[in-house]
């Protein structure tokens, strides 16, 4: 078939060996702290390796299933490496292909590495739609919002109340959603980074679904990186010593822009804010991942159909 759909996600090592090198990629080859390393390889033990690769094929394989077309999985920083996927791509015959990066919340420094991999490697020979900004697609808002409404009924019942709802996205670096500076009067200064704006509407969507009212829920940005510099807030454990002084004794945390689970979800949230909040005296609960979620299969079908659609040919005239 010459119609296929790929998907883009970060990527994670197979093994703690490979960690500087897989670093090397996350920084662009810029050497970071030995300390900030060991971290990371210490972390990546401590949950027994990320899952992220095996979950995100398994994703792919699930979409095949549901559209009938061949998908492909990429990887930015670890194999497969979206290069060495687009190359099979062209000599598998694919001529277009729905482009789709598992980050529905568009940054364009993240996602506009992706965008600017797949492009080069596709050198022109596949047509391609590149979808970068999903966040408020109401399968996504719905698989998150099954997700989290199990989770809430539980702990109501054994809090004896439906406890407030903490939900988070992965932080970015300040520098990267500041307006860049308009340099002549022929040049439009560019507009600010829409992730931080994009990842609070993601929640909003999910809480309303599950019934929550605004008082009920709040939002951090979580894994702030290591290595330095300002990076997007407020963090997640800022905002669990505010939620203390306010006398919150259960509270759920809810990852709205992690589409499977790995090391920001079973080691940041299930281990390091699990600890810091048993600390304070708030006992943290986090609903499952989506993984394999019949939701999201079918968000990632709907964008996939509508990138192919629009890709189309027009019909010449009758």
């Amino acid at each position: 078939m010459p119609d296929a759909v790929l998907l883009l996600a970060h990527g994670t090592p197979d093994s703690p060996d490979e960690i500087p090198e897989y670093l090397s990629h996350v920084t662009g080859g810029r050497e970071l702290p030995k300390s900030v390393v060991e971290e990371v390889r210490h972390r990546f033990t401590l949950i027994g390796g990320s899952p992220l690769t095996p979950l995100t094929l398994q994703q792919g394989w699930l979409l095949e299933r549901e559209l009938g077309l061949p998908v492909y999985v990429g990887m930015r920083n670890w194999k497969p490496y979206v290069a060495d996927v687009v190359r099979r791509m062209r000599s598998d015959g694919i001529t277009r292909a729905a482009v789709i990066c598992l980050a529905p919340q568009n940054s364009r420094t993240s996602v506009g590495l992706y965008r600017r991999a797949v492009f080069a490697a596709a050198e022109g020979a596949i047509e391609l739609k590149f979808l970068d900004d999903w966040a408020d697609h109401p399968l996504l808002a719905d698989a998150f919002a099954d997700r989290l409404r199990t989770a809430l009924d539980r702990f109501a019942q054994d809090a004896g109340a439906p406890p407030p709802v903490l939900f988070t996205a992965h932080s970015v670096p300040c520098r990267t959603v500041l307006s860049a500076p308009q340099l002549d009067h022929h040049t439009a200064p560019e507009l600010p980074d829409p992730y931080p704006v994009e990842a609070r509407l993601t929640a909003r969507l999910v809480a309303e679904r599950v019934g929550l009212a605004p008082e009920d829920w709040f939002f951090a940005f979580q894994s702030q990186g290591m290595s330095g510099g300002p990076w997007l807030g407020p963090t997640v454990e800022d905002t669990l010593t505010a939620l203390d002084q306010q006398g919150i004794r259960h509270l759920i945390i809810q990852p709205i822009g992690f589409l499977c689970d790995h090391v920001e979800i079973l080691y940041d949230i299930d281990i390091g804010f699990r600890e810091f909040a048993a600390k304070l005296g708030i006992q943290l609960r986090r609903p499952a991942s989506l993984n394999d979620s019949r939701l999201l299969t079918l968000a990632l079908a709907d964008l996939a159909r509508r990138a192919l659609q629009q890709a189309l040919p027009s019909e010449p005239p009758g």
